[in-house]
């Protein structure tokens, strides 16, 4: 899929930062709001990527960092370069996000916390450090997942941890609501990114998730950012303390049992 072509200037003048943005839906909706009008500041761990985006896109609407979505003093870094950059702060995207499949039984503790650390606790630090930045209109957008509503075998953590953004969400849109802020989650089905490369290397997991989405298919990151965008705007101004599924039509079918494809 080619980069989108904006029928509008919905962001114009409006700023906002992403984490995990060097790549995948995040990288493909930084590139989405700057076609419409914002300018935008990414954080990411690997650095490398990040020097390749910003070598891509305009140094006067874009600015890296490189950072842990987990780590609070990273976090709070990313809002403040694009206070001290831009002047403001309108939307925060939460995006970053890691996962793998193993049982409950065979879960390491160590991966457990660190998966839920990246999902969980990275969206609730960037809520913390942006929402006292933002004034009405602001919006908050948290990746989730189909898995905040769809188990599957081996996902214990990432299926935990994506249930606990939903709920996070809710929670930050009646507490920031009165400010004038929305917060919402997105909840995509089977995409193709970075994190889910791996997947793509075995022939029976994509053709797994295919059987089991009503349109037959995997996302594009491209199509994803459509939906951040839309609830960046001010087209979604009464929307908030929502789970936006875009999986396909996944949701009203069946998880594929990776572990079982996998012979595990």
């Amino acid at each position: 899929m080619s980069d989108p072509v904006p029928t509008s200037q919905r962001l114009d003048g409006r700023v906002a930062v992403i984490t995990g943005g060097a790549s995948g839906i995040g990288l493909s909706t930084a590139r989405r709001f700057i076609a419409e009008g914002a300018r935008v500041v990414i954080s990411d761990r690997d650095g490398a990527a990040l020097a390749r985006v910003a070598e891509d896109l305009d140094p006067g609407l874009l600015a890296t960092l490189e950072g842990d979505a987990s780590d609070e003093s990273d976090v709070a870094a990313l809002v403040e370069v694009a206070i001290d950059r831009f002047g403001r702060l309108d939307i925060a995207f939460a995006n970053a996000g890691i996962g793998g499949p193993q049982r409950i039984v065979d879960c390491d503790l160590n991966e457990w916390s660190r998966v839920l650390d990246v999902n969980l606790t990275g969206p609730f630090l960037l809520i913390k450090h942006a929402a006292p930045h933002m004034t009405a209109g602001g919006s908050i957008v948290v990746t989730a997942s189909l898995n905040a509503v769809q188990a599957g075998t081996g996902m214990a953590a990432y299926c935990s941890s994506k249930a606990g953004v939903a709920m996070l969400v809710e929670v930050a849109a009646l507490e920031l609501g009165p400010q004038g802020i929305r917060v919402n989650a997105i909840g995509p089905g089977f995409v193709r990114t970075s994190l889910t490369e791996g997947a793509f290397a075995v022939p029976a997991i994509v053709e797994g998730y295919a059987e089991n989405t009503p349109l037959g298919r995997h996302a594009h990151p491209d199509e994803i950012a459509g939906l951040v965008a839309y609830l960046a705007s001010d087209e979604s101004s009464f929307v908030s303390g929502t789970l936006q599924l875009i999986d396909g039509g996944a949701h009203i079918m069946r998880y594929p049992d990776i572990l079982g494809i996998l012979g595990a």
